[in-house]
C-alpha cells in the first residue's frame, strides 16, 4: 500500500508557486509512485496573500508562522522556499520537531549556516534534500547514463553558463535577491549554485577554484510593490546593492579536469540561458535549459564521414528517464516537470526509508565551492575547496 506524506510549505511567490505546482501533479502522472504528497498547509507572512495561496495551489489550509507549521502533529515534510536567510532556522526547527526536510537551494547563506543544518538534519534522523532540480531534467539524466557508460571516456573540459538580463535595467527596484543579508549573495549562490551542482553531479569534486566578479549597478529604487514571479513595482527611494552582478571563475577538478563557470543576470537577450558542455577523450555533451528536451552528443567513435554533433530528442519513454509518465515520444515537456519529478523521487525514496538526492551533504559541498569562490576574489588568488 502507497504512503501519504503530510506537507507543509513555506513560501507562496516564484518557488512555492513551482513546488505547489508539483506536489499537485505528481500522482496525476506518477501512479506507481511508493507516497503520495497529501498538501496540508502553506505558509507565509502575509494573511490575504498566502489564504489566496492556499486556495489556488489546491492547500487544505495556510499558517502565517512556519514554526506553527514546523509544530503541526499533521506534517511529516516541511518544504522550505522562502528566501536564503530563513533556511538555516527553518529547517533546524524542522530536524528538531522530526519532520523531514525539502529545501531550495543554495541550501544555506553561508558554508557554517548550512554544515549546522546538515548536522541537525544527521542527528534527528531525518530526511533531507535539496532543490537542485536541473538534476531531474530528462537531457541531464540522459547525460550522466552517456557518461557512466564511458561514451565520452575521461573528462577533460567543463564549461558552464547560467546567463539571465531581467534586472539589466537600472530602474528594476532593489528585490530581495539583491539584498546580501536576504539573498546571501547575487548570481553566484542563485545561477552559479546550480551549475556547481551539475558538475559535481556529472564530473566530479571541485578541488581549487579563483574567481572575479562584479556589481554593474550599485544603486536601485526600492520595491514599492512586490510582483508575480521575478517582477517588482520601483518607488522613488534608492538603496545600496549588497550582492555581485556577475561571477566568474575557473576551477580544476580532483579528477584532473578543467571548468569555467559563469553567472550574470546582465546578458541581454539570454532569459535562462544555463548552459554546459563537456569533453572528453571519446566525445562531447551540450545542454542548454532553455532548449531542455534536447541534448547534444558527439562522438569520436563514429566513423570519420558522419562524425558530428546530433542532438537527440529526450522525449522518448522507452528509452529516456521520467518520459515515460508524460506524453508520446515527440511531445515535448517543460520547466515545471523537473519539480514534478523531484517531489516522485523524494516521495520514493521516504517511503523506502532511503535518503533522497541531492542530500544536504551535497548542499554543503556546493556552498563550500561557492564559499572559496567568494575567498578567492577577496584574496585574488586559487583557494582549495577544503580550506574553507
Amino acid at each position: 500500500m502507497p504512503k501519504y506524506i503530510n506537507v507543509g510549505l513555506v513560501g507562496y511567490q516564484f518557488m512555492g508557486k513551482a513546488h505547489s505546482h508539483a506536489y499537485k501533479d505528481m500522482a496525476f502522472f506518477f501512479p506507481d509512485a511508493e507516497a503520495y504528497p497529501v498538501m496540508k498547509a502553506i505558509c507565509g507572512r502575509n494573511e490575504e496573500a498566502v489564504k489566496a495561496a492556499a486556495q489556488r495551489f489546491g492547500w487544505e489550509g495556510y499558517e502565517t508562522d512556519w514554526r506553527r507549521l514546523v509544530e503541526r502533529d499533521d506534517i511529516d515534510l516541511v518544504d522550505i522556499s522562502s528566501p536564503g536567510d530563513t533556511h538555516h532556522d527553518i529547517a533546524i526547527a524542522a530536524a528538531e520537531a522530526g519532520k523531514h526536510i525539502f529545501c531550495e537551494k543554495p541550501l544555506a547563506n553561508s558554508l557554517c549556516e548550512a554544515r549546522e543544518m546538515l548536522e541537525a538534519a544527521q542527528e534527528a534522523g531525518v530526511k533531507h534534500m535539496v532543490a537542485f532540480n536541473y538534476r531531474r531534467v530528462p537531457a541531464v539524466a540522459l547525460a550522466k547514463r552517456l557518461i557512466e557508460e564511458g561514451k565520452i571516456g575521461e573528462i577533460y573540459h567543463w564549461r558552464a553558463v547560467y546567463l539571465q538580463d531581467w534586472i539589466i535595467d537600472p530602474d528594476f527596484p532593489l528585490v530581495w535577491r539583491l539584498q546580501k543579508e536576504k539573498a546571501g549573495s547575487g548570481p553566484h549562490g542563485d545561477l552559479n549554485a546550480h551549475i556547481i551542482d551539475l558538475a559535481r553531479y556529472l564530473v566530479g569534486e571541485i578541488s581549487e577554484v579563483v574567481g572575479v566578479c562584479e556589481t554593474f549597478i550599485k544603486e536601485r529604487p526600492l520595491v514599492e510593490e512586490v510582483e508575480a514571479g521575478l517582477g517588482a513595482r520601483a518607488g522613488a527611494k534608492k538603496g545600496e546593492v549588497t550582492v555581485e552582478d556577475a561571477m566568474l571563475f575557473l576551477a580544476r577538478f580532483e579528477n584532473g579536469a578543467l571548468g569555467s563557470f559563469e553567472a550574470t543576470r546582465f546578458a541581454g537577450g539570454c532569459k535562462n540561458h544555463n548552459r554546459f558542455e563537456i569533453n572528453g577523450s571519446k566525445g562531447s555533451i551540450v545542454f542548454n535549459l532553455e532548449r531542455l528536451n534536447e541534448l547534444e552528443f558527439y562522438s569520436r567513435e563514429d566513423e570519420p564521414h558522419v562524425q558530428g554533433f546530433r542532438t537527440i530528442l529526450v522525449t522518448d519513454g522507452e528509452n529516456h528517464p521520467y518520459i515515460s509518465a508524460w506524453w508520446p515520444a515527440g511531445h515535448i515537456i517543460g520547466w515545471e516537470h523537473t519539480f514534478v519529478h523531484e517531489v516522485y523521487d523524494l516521495m520514493n525514496a521516504i517511503a523506502r526509508d532511503e535518503m533522497p538526492h541531492p542530500d544536504f551533504a551535497d548542499g554543503v559541498k556546493t556552498q563550500a565551492v561557492l564559499e572559496a569562490v567568494v575567498k578567492s576574489v577577496e584574496e585574488r588568488t586559487w583557494v582549495k575547496t577544503s580550506e574553507v
